[in-house]
């Protein structure tokens, strides 16, 4: 049975409101690469993890690998830029991202993919997103999570030593420069009893 989500006692009183992001901090990562995190930018996050829950038409999926099919260990839902958002928190962070990285960035976010880990076997293996632009260009991949923390570790691609972030109830970690293509993320299963969280992950076009 998954863990119930615990709240934070730093998630403000139930209003969901979207900070400033004046506070963000930037690390400068090898080969052009940098990754932005934000602890806390987006208040009232446990409250839009439960209206998440219900209102995504969660999708279990299937994939091959090696000589068999297994189930994806997280449930998914990827809203293309012309769908409409499943709550208007989602269109005001995407927007604040937006304003405050265009110059950088040269376009908009567009897409919203989400990610349901139920529990600490929920994972996604070591990937970069390298469908479409990612693969050749750099680009940027913004993340809320809201729900429990768990670690989201990133490290170079072909190997070499991690860096952990552990981020929840609000977090926001934004992966820019080279980072899709010469460095890859990873969330590792847990056997430490862990609640639920959801990954929200805005995207310029082109980008997966």
């Amino acid at each position: 049975m998954p863990t119930p989500l615990q709240g934070s006692l730093l998630d403000g009183f139930g209003d969901i409101e979207v900070g400033g992001l004046d506070g963000v901090r930037r690390s400068a990562l090898s080969h052009g690469a940098w990754v932005d995190v934000l602890p806390g930018w987006l208040s009232g996050a446990d409250v839009l993890f439960e209206r998440l829950v219900d209102r995504v038409p969660w999708q279990a999926e299937r994939r091959p690998m090696y000589d068999r099919v297994v189930d994806v260990p997280r449930l998914l839902c990827f809203y293309e830029e012309s769908a409409e958002l499943p709550d208007p928190a989602l269109d005001e962070a995407r927007d604040a991202l937006t304003a405050h990285y265009r110059e950088e960035l040269g376009e908009p976010f567009r897409t919203a993919g989400l990610c349901y880990y139920r529990d600490g076997r929920d994972s996604v293996a070591w990937h970069g997103d390298t469908f479409g632009r990612g693969a050749t260009d750099d680009t940027m991949v913004a993340i809320v999570s809201i729900g429990a923390p768990r670690a989201l570790l990133l490290r170079p691609r072909g190997g070499g030593a991690s860096l952990r972030f552990q981020v929840g109830h609000g977090d926001l970690l934004v992966m820019g420069g080279s980072c899709q293509r010469t460095w890859e993320h990873a969330v590792p299963k847990t056997r430490r009893p862990t609640g639920p969280r959801i990954s929200i992950q805005f995207r310029p076009r082109g980008v997966r």
